[in-house]
């Protein structure tokens, strides 16, 4: 596969992307053809009422994966297309544990996982599917409180695998950019106030749960919001560096996913 992805481009893109209702980024049909794309953003739905659950699993959607996903297919040459399996053209990437076709999507994407609740069905299914080769991003959840609440269903998944902080060398920091783990990507919210945290989650942390063959199963972003850093792409109060570092890290994710 030719990566056609650099710094400079992401740079010079979202550099182009205000005002909003001139994005192209947020404008432009991402591609719906669900049986040629070679990836797909799919988010995941968690909670006692599953598919109409409307919870956190919600954040920040659809703007955040539309931004993403237009940004990905513009940004490389990955064939992207979000997922929809109840009405493709609602427009809506959101999946179901509960859904056996979950397993022809290795990608999903989990927000403020500090409260998400999976029945004994969904942690069996969520347990094989990245045992088989799925990966999980979580993010925008912060602070101890919903550290602890994120490790209560965690510990449920993999009671035998550690959750262990991610090395700096490790290839899903350097797959395509070298990432600078230091830096704390905020939501728009605590920005107003002129900081970068949340809660009492200071510091940001990248941790993950490996499988017994070294391979990234889940890529947790602890007192981070990348989601935002993408839905507020065009927004002058939302610093571009933040922005970009965000669609760094996203791709860098997605590239591991699609060769481990």
């Amino acid at each position: 596969m030719i990566l056609a992805v650099n710094a400079v481009l992401v740079d010079s893109l979202l550099a182009q992307i205000r005002p909003r209702s001139s994005n192209p980024l947020y404008t432009t049909v991402v591609p719906r053809d669900t049986d040629g794309a070679e990836f797909y953003f799919t988010r995941l739905i968690y909670g006692s009422d599953g598919f109409r659950s409307r919870g956190g699993w919600m954040t920040d959607m659809p703007e955040a994966d539309h931004y993403f996903m237009n940004g990905l297919t513009r940004l490389t040459r990955v064939d992207g297309s979000l997922v929809d399996l109840r009405n493709p053209q609602a427009g809506a990437p959101w999946i179901n544990l509960q859904e056996t076709a979950v397993f022809d999507y290795p990608f999903l994407y989990a927000v403020e996982v500090g409260g998400w609740r999976l029945n004994v069905e969904e942690i069996a299914t969520l347990r094989e599917y990245l045992l088989k080769g799925g990966f999980l991003i979580v993010d925008d959840f912060h602070g101890t409180y919903q550290w602890n609440g994120f490790m209560t269903t965690m510990q449920r998944i993999f009671p035998d695998r550690p959750v262990v902080d991610i090395p700096e060398d490790d290839e899903v920091f350097h797959v395509l950019y070298d990432l600078d783990t230091t830096i704390q990507i905020p939501g728009i919210s605590p920005l107003s106030r002129g900081v970068t945290w949340e809660q009492d989650g200071v510091e940001p942390v990248y941790r993950g749960v490996y499988d017994d063959n070294g391979r990234l199963m889940v890529a947790i972003n602890h007192n981070m919001d990348l989601g935002d850093a993408w839905e507020h792409a065009d927004t002058p109060g939302y610093p571009q560096p933040m922005t970009a570092m965000a669609y760094r890290f996203a791709v860098n994710y997605v590239i591991y996913s699609m060769t481990h």
